[in-house]
């Protein structure tokens, strides 16, 4: 199990973050995420608030019943959060740093592990640690040139894009190595979400999926 959701991460390269949505939204977004062809969402915690909201909307989604539709979840930054989300459903565990007690309950659990990284070492720290990608954040900061350069000799270590991609930029990071993106509200809309344009979500994912797959 724990290989078909790395394969199926690194196939459909695209995650989905959902951040500060109530659980109604958060499914109502993923139900129009994947009628898009998104396959891939992170439902994150919100440090210091209720954990229950987040671990309610990754059992909703995980529920909704798509074989295909992989629900993970983001900001884990603690062995308590991670066992939440996994007794939720949760397939993967994303993090903005690197915990060791977290990507240790991940390997325990069969389940993918993303821990945040910025610099070389880091990074491969993270991977020695047992990441199976490692995430690189914040990406609006460092930008595809500060990937392509660590890719040299880091290329063994799968690497992922978070913070600032758009439909715009995304193939920039593809081209330059990684093999995921992590987007929040430049596809999961708050605005949208507001209006409830769930079709224009759609249409959105569609596009970025599209392109995804054509990089």
């Amino acid at each position: 199990m724990q290989s078909m959701v790395l394969e199926s991460i690194k196939r459909h390269r695209i995650i989905s973050i959902l951040r500060g949505f109530t659980t109604e939204d958060a499914v109502r977004l993923a139900e129009a995420l994947y009628l898009g062809g998104i396959r891939l969402i992170e439902v994150t915690f919100e440090q210091g608030l209720d954990e229950q909201d987040t671990v309610q909307s990754i059992g909703m989604i995980a529920a909704l019943g798509h074989s295909d539709l992989l629900v993970g979840a983001g900001t884990v930054m603690t062995k308590e959060q991670a066992e939440l989300a996994r007794e939720a459903g949760a397939k993967y565990l994303i993090s903005p740093n690197i915990n060791g007690e977290v990507i240790a309950y991940a390997k325990a659990h069969g389940l993918i592990s993303l821990p945040g990284a910025m610099t070389p070492s880091e990074v491969a720290y993270a991977y020695t640690l047992g990441a199976d990608i490692v995430k690189l954040f914040p990406c609006s900061v460092l930008g595809p040139s500060y990937i392509k350069a660590i890719q040299a000799p880091l290329r063994h270590i799968p690497l992922a894009a978070v913070g600032g991609i758009t439909l715009d930029n995304m193939a920039e990071y593809f081209d330059a190595g990684v093999c995921c993106v992590g987007i929040g509200s430049n596809l999961a809309s708050n605005r949208l979400v507001r209006a409830g344009a769930f079709n224009e979500i759609t249409q959105l994912a569609n596009a970025y999926a599209a392109k995804a797959h054509k990089v």
